[in-house]
């Protein structure tokens, strides 16, 4: 059977045990057992354990926990409350007011979570009780905080990037830094819609009831201190990579370290926060570790099959230019987001996509950023992006709809940054090359 029909088929499998309820990683192992004992028979099952235990025992894999931990840490320690608040304190006088906040804190708190779904919980959490006293644009309040919140997975550090720099062997410490500047431009494409908004309908940020007066001048001063602590963490989680001083999982346990003085500094360090953070970062953990399992094995399956380098060899016969199958991959992912949860999304075609999109000409690393962009739409499109659900979860009340209809504006600047880095790809690749 020719490469192509495999994988149609073998895709077609996966989505509809996913459609069925199966876990995610059920649903990638029993794809690759279908196919290894279809051609290969019960011996393929074998090298199971193997393979298991070599990807359990990866020390760059340790990352996971410790990033997720050092995020659970900063936001129950109140961190992320005295962010939200300083940060609110600037940035409310720009046309759209408090939605530059949202989009602000999601930046900064992405810079220390490594998660789109944690970021969407904690600022959900701090920002909807101040908003519900102004007169904003609800589904404009939902937006930003839910499209702010995919940033959580491209601006180092990254659980994705993690992962994705796991299965293609790509350096997790370039991958980190390449992710700076389409987050940077990310955030400001945000932003910049906001105040575009605004200009045109005055009535998205309302009325800001705050007097600005001596008082209120020095405590917004004097609330500059609380931005210093997580970009802090910032700098010392990437300084020490980039420095050669840690390696990306050395650092990680350095900016647990790290979070734990400053909550301690705060008071607000207990064994109930301690409790409550390491079960959240088991929970994460363990869901993320069994799909990779399962994600390992398929790419061990596909790879005896030779499927990629069938897929390479019927893709270089077809004559297009790189950046048109491009854009085929951004109408393939859109799609797959649809229906896919975005690390389904990921694990599922790096096996295919990767070794064809390499062959054309781009960089692995350019790949990675693109991979966890297309990522992003997935997390804030309908029927299954996860940060819709999250952010409605927090906020407790009427419809998500609501919810999908404030983030649509949002997906445009997504897409911009995609036709940017894709005519553009400097923007992802010029920083890494300069330092390394």
């Amino acid at each position: 059977m020719a490469g192509i029909e495999v994988i149609a088929i073998g895709f077609g499998l996966m989505l509809v045990l996913m459609m069925l309820g199966l876990h995610i990683a059920t649903a990638l192992f029993m794809t690759a057992a279908t196919g290894a004992w279809w051609y290969y028979g019960g011996t393929m099952f074998r090298p199971f354990g193997t393979m298991m235990w070599g990807t359990l025992n990866n020390f760059l894999l340790v990352a996971i926990p410790l990033y997720v931990l050092m995020g659970e840490i900063l936001m129950r320690g109140g961190v992320t409350e005295r962010m939200y608040v300083a940060l609110a304190d600037w940035l409310r006088r720009l046309p759209g007011g408090l939605l530059h906040t949202n989009i602000a804190a999601s930046t900064l708190f992405a810079s220390i979570s490594g998660s789109s779904v944690a970021t969407a919980a904690t600022i959900g959490t701090v920002a909807f009780p101040a908003f519900r006293k102004q007169s904003y644009s609800e589904p404009w309040v939902l937006g930003t905080v839910a499209s702010g919140a995919t940033l959580g997975i491209l601006i180092p550090p990254s659980i994705n990037m993690i992962i994705y720099g796991a299965l293609t062997n790509t350096s997790i410490g370039q991958l980190f830094i390449a992710g700076v500047v389409p987050g940077a431009l990310l955030a400001l494409l945000f932003m910049g819609l906001i105040i575009i908004a605004s200009v045109l309908d005055p009535t998205i940020a309302g009325k800001d009831g705050t007097v600005e007066d001596a008082a209120w001048r020095a405590a917004r001063r004097r609330r500059l201190k609380d931005l210093l602590p997580p970009i802090g963490i910032f700098i010392v989680v990437m300084g020490s990579i980039y420095t050669g001083w840690a390696t990306p999982t050395e650092a990680a346990a350095v900016g647990v370290v790290a979070s734990l003085a400053l909550v301690g500094a705060y008071g607000r360090l207990s064994l109930g926060l301690l409790r409550e953070a390491a079960l959240t970062t088991v929970r994460v953990t363990a869901m993320t570790l069994l799909i990779l399992i399962a994600a390992f094995y398929l790419n061990f399956v596909v790879g005896l099959l030779g499927i990629p380098a069938k897929v390479s060899t019927a893709i270089a016969a077809v004559d297009v230019a790189p950046w048109q199958m491009i854009l085929l991959l951004v109408v393939l992912y859109v799609f797959l987001g649809c229906f896919l949860d975005s690390l389904a999304m990921m694990i599922a075609t790096i096996p295919i996509v990767f070794p064809v999109v390499t062959g054309i000409g781009y960089d692995p690393l350019w790949f990675g950023v693109f991979l966890v962009v297309m990522c992003e739409i997935a997390l804030i499109t309908p029927p299954v992006g996860m940060n819709l659900y999250v952010v409605q979860g927090v906020r407790g009340r009427g419809s998500v709809s609501t919810v999908v209809r404030g983030t649509l504006p949002f997906v445009g600047c997504v897409f911009v940054l995609i036709l940017l880095i894709t005519f553009v790809p400097g923007i992802v690749t010029w920083l890494p090359s300069s330092l390394y």
